[in-house]
């Protein structure tokens, strides 16, 4: 066993052309794994610790002794072209190592019969119809979170997860709702049939059991048909840590370690297995980097979702130590897909409330478009979940809309449900208030009442799926979404589907939500209630302002400062009967402002507001 690193590459690949002999030059052609051309297919992969490689698959009857590879550098890289090899061949790379001779998987199939099978040569040809999708603006974007398996049409029964025809067949619902993008849980090839996706075996292959790249192709395809942006969790704090060909993959490793992907010390561990890549390792860095910008430019992804990234910039959940090479990692790419792809997104995971995670590249930081806000959900979902009214924290609430990092409300995306916060000993908003029965008032009316702030709040909001119609218990990857709750609980999606409408400015009264201003204008501990003004510029079908109570009891003219005086249309009441027959249709209307100063405002006026309940006010047009 070898003892030292291999030596780094300072750049991608081998050059396209290169000199073979005094007078004669082969073509080489670019890229990593199975490269497919005009008279065959062309194979590259790194394995600097290798002494011989071969690639066996259908078009050589699996005979290790007909394509050998040959070593293209000192570092580490191996080419083989195979004439007459097909896109659709199957194929797996033989390596005699020092360790004993290895079968191994590509590193960067794009396609695998399954994640313990072998590879298959993808063809990279594709009808898109379109050049790129024109996603929605930051501040307009309303996100679905979805899990392929579970994302079920109209077979709940079937022992098979679902697939991304599924989601297809399902786009009707999610149009009537309202959202316009699209965010699914990792498709990367993972170890069995049915996972939550996050421990990738093959980060290049999507998942077979899904449908495979050409279908997920299809479904991004038919995505943007429809009008949504697609986002798309990636996995790169750990790779699997199961069926996972690139454990040693050339046979070398230090300290039990897995080898050249990975690093070899303590810098390895993480909650999933000691599977951290080597960031500071440039084949590595590349591997990922290519990951990334795959997704985007040949699958025309519209952002990207980072799991956890406090794992790639550290070691353990309190930040330490630091990982300087996951840090530039994360620079390095965000940097790349802002520059070549300006209106792709990346959103990160990573729970810190860092306003470095969202700065700039260029100002130092990791330089991501977004990040999910744990400074929002923990504190609304507390207020929602929370038994007694008196113990609901009016401070807490208010805290939790008026954040944001760099001065940007758009650098938060916001939710109450999401996959993380609704298993892994947590579960729907609806099953922690009332377990078990979607049915009662309380976690009808409480749920919703967090709902209507994700949307209302200032950030990019998202909803996690089946939530909608009041899905309850938790998330798991082999319960499938009940479809039948959305006949149930049709007046609850209504609800939601009113209120992305108001988030989007679908009556052209409410652009103030799509803002960056928020001023709360009362925060009231005895009384449970709060009041918050929310606008883009100020002014007619601008500024809004949305009034919620977090007490059982209903509020009667209730006094609160108003931005403008004259009349506020009332838009939307979330205790309304049309929404479940449950609710009181306590009667609010429209309010008349009236000049004289009342919470730091020039004017005041009087609402009506039911239980657990969110009004939401536009100033009124001039006639």
């Amino acid at each position: 066993m070898l003892a030292t690193k291999p030596i780094a590459r300072t750049r991608p690949y081998p050059a396209a052309e290169v000199r073979r002999g005094r007078n004669s030059t082969a073509t080489v052609h670019p890229g990593m794994g199975a490269i497919p051309h005009a008279n065959g297919v062309a194979f590259r992969v790194w394995a600097p610790h290798a002494e011989s490689v071969a690639v066996v698959g259908t078009f050589n009857n699996w005979d290790k002794t007909k394509n050998l590879f040959t070593r293209e550098n000192g570092e580490g890289y191996w080419y083989v072209d195979v004439p007459g090899a097909k896109i659709g061949a199957e194929y797996r790379f033989v390596l005699n190592t020092p360790t004993g001779e290895l079968s191994k998987i590509d590193p960067y199939a794009r396609e695998v019969t399954n994640s313990v099978g072998n590879g298959v040569v993808h063809d990279p040809n594709f009808d898109w119809g379109e050049e790129f999708f024109p996603s929605p603006k930051w501040n307009e974007m309303v996100i679905y979170e979805l899990h392929v398996g579970t994302f079920n049409d109209e077979k709940p029964d079937d022992p098979l997860p679902a697939t991304f025809e599924s989601i297809v067949r399902r786009f009707d619902h999610l149009k009537r709702l309202g959202v316009n993008c699209i965010q699914v849980m990792p498709v990367a090839e993972f170890a069995g049939d049915r996972s939550w996706g996050y421990n990738p075996a093959h980060i290049f292959a999507v998942e077979s059991s899904y449908g495979g790249p050409r279908k997920f192709k299809e479904f991004v395809r038919e995505a943007h048909r429809n009008g949504f942006a697609v986002i798309l969790d990636v996995v790169y704090n750990h790779f699997g840590p199961s069926d996972l060909d690139l454990w040693r993959f050339d046979g070398w490793s230090e300290n039990d370690g897995g080898g050249i992907y990975f690093y070899q010390d303590w810098r390895n561990e993480t909650p999933w297995g000691s599977t951290r890549p080597d960031y500071g390792r440039p084949e590595v860095r590349q591997f990922i980097r290519d990951n990334a910008l795959m997704w985007i430019e040949d699958y025309h992804i519209d952002g990207l979702r980072m799991d956890m990234t406090l794992y790639i910039r550290s070691v353990r959940a309190d930040g330490e130590p630091n990982l300087p090479d996951g840090w530039t990692l994360m620079q390095w790419i965000n940097g790349e897909i802002r520059e070549k792809h300006p209106n792709t997104i990346t959103i990160a995971e990573d729970l810190q409330h860092n306003d470095w995670i969202t700065k700039p590249v260029g100002e130092g930081g990791a330089g991501y478009g977004s990040q999910w806000d744990d400074q929002f959900v923990h504190p609304i979902r507390e207020a929602v979940i929370t038994a007694e009214d008196e113990h609901r924290s009016m401070e807490a609430v208010a805290a939790a809309l008026t954040n944001r990092y760099n001065a940007d409300v758009f650098q938060r995306v916001i939710y109450s449900e999401s996959h993380d916060e609704v298993a892994n000993g947590k579960a729907r908003v609806v099953h922690e208030i009332a377990p078990g029965d979607p049915k009662n008032w309380f976690a009808q009316k409480r749920s919703t009442l967090a709902a209507a702030l994700v949307f209302t709040a200032p950030g990019i909001p998202m909803l996690f799926q089946g939530q909608e119609f009041l899905e309850g218990e938790w998330f798991r990857d082999t319960v499938p979404v009940d479809w039948d709750n959305r006949t149930e609980f049709k007046g609850i999606v209504r609800l939601y589907r009113d209120l992305i409408n108001l988030r989007l400015n679908r009556g052209g009264q409410t652009r103030g939500l799509a803002g960056q201003h928020i001023q709360v204008i009362r925060a009231d501990e005895t009384a449970k209630v709060i009041a918050f003004h929310r606008w883009m510029d100020g002014g007619e079908s601008d500024s809004v302002v949305v009034v919620a109570n977090f007490h059982r009891d209903a509020r009667e003219d209730f006094r609160i400062g108003f931005p403008a005086p004259g009349a506020w249309q009332l838009l939307l009441n979330s205790d309304w009967e049309g929404y479940s027959t449950l609710f009181g249709n306590h009667p609010s209307s429209a309010v008349t402002a009236e000049s004289g100063e009342c919470d730091g405002l020039p004017n005041h006026g009087a609402v009506n507001i039911g239980p657990y309940s969110v009004l939401v006010f536009a100033q009124a047009h001039n006639s």
